[in-house]
């Protein structure tokens, strides 16, 4: 008798953009789809694993309700080794989603982190699932690296973006893979110039970390961007645009090798790094994919 093949997916990475890998996993659900394997870099992971533990429409309620407050609520301050500490969020993402080991989810996952030390991609299966989260999404710069089994962990998209490798190492014989960053190279000045943000906006945010932030962590003084040539974009701008540079390059490279059985691709450059607010959007986008691309799911299901 043939065996019914297992279906992967691998969730890729892309900050605010994650919240699309709802709608994708929404709208296969819709079709019958359900994987059976779930593997996830960075946010990818932190959607994956609220998946893989069946909690998936508990995600979407309280992403499509979140506010930017209740983002800025997640964020604890610190500078050594990245400006966000993410105990919070972790905290939070125990007390209302998973806090629990690998073994006791409903489906098979695995995530992505890299070895800051020595370079290596790192496949975390096994032990607390928050704490391998942790890790995966730990963007350099932005969230500080997790210790874990004596290995300095950082974010899994500097190695492996979109983890199709992972799935299929895992057992699934047909890999669906979605990539959040295909559209978001030079996305930061497509879409501009913008309306100035209100007061409680990440542009606003921003502002504000750096007008407290001087070269060594001081306050800044008052004429501290008194020198800076005008029409230079914000430090979020850049470092959202060369991590997006850095993710696309990675990730072509590893389809190219590694290639998946059907690629979802949302369209999500008009979303920034920080767009966490912006949840009921991606979700919609990522459902939009998943129509758009259902003919080559079908024909790879045999449907």
């Amino acid at each position: 008798m043939k065996r019914t093949p297992r279906i992967g997916i691998a969730l890729g990475s892309g900050s605010a953009r994650g919240w699309a890998h709802v709608g994708v996993l929404r709208a296969l659900a819709r079709e019958g789809i359900e994987p059976q394997i779930i593997s996830g870099c960075s946010i990818g992971a932190f959607v994956g694993a609220v998946a893989a533990a069946g909690d998936l429409e508990k995600l979407g309620s309280w992403v499509e309700t979140l506010g930017w407050q209740d983002v800025v609520g997640l964020m604890d301050m610190g500078l050594r080794g990245g400006l966000i500490k993410g105990d919070k969020l972790i905290g939070f993402f125990e007390r209302n989603f998973v806090d629990r080991d690998f073994t006791a989810l409903l489906h098979s996952f695995g995530c992505v982190a890299t070895d800051l030390q020595s370079g290596h991609e790192v496949w975390l299966r096994e032990g607390s699932v928050s704490a391998a989260v942790r890790a995966s999404i730990a963007l350099p710069g932005l969230l500080t690296p997790a210790w874990q089994d004596g290995r300095l962990l950082v974010d899994g998209a500097l190695v492996n973006p979109v983890p199709v490798s992972l799935a299929r190492a895992m057992g699934a014989d047909i890999v669906i893979a979605v990539d959040l960053n295909s559209d978001v190279v030079g996305a930061a000045w497509r879409h501009s110039p913008r309306v100035e943000a209100p007061a409680d906006t990440p542009a606003s945010w921003h502002r504000k970390l750096l007008s407290r932030l001087g070269r060594n962590g001081a306050p800044a003084a008052a004429d501290d961007t008194a020198t800076e040539p005008e029409g230079l974009p914000s430090m979020l701008t850049v470092m959202q645009s060369s991590i997006s540079i850095m993710s696309v390059r990675i990730a072509r490279s590893r389809l190219a090798g590694e290639p998946a059985d059907v690629l979802i691709s949302p369209r999500l450059a008009q979303l920034g790094l920080m767009d966490y607010h912006r949840g009921a959007e991606a979700i919609a986008e990522g459902e939009a994919a998943v129509e758009l691309a259902l003919p080559s799911i079908r024909r790879a299901l045999g449907r």
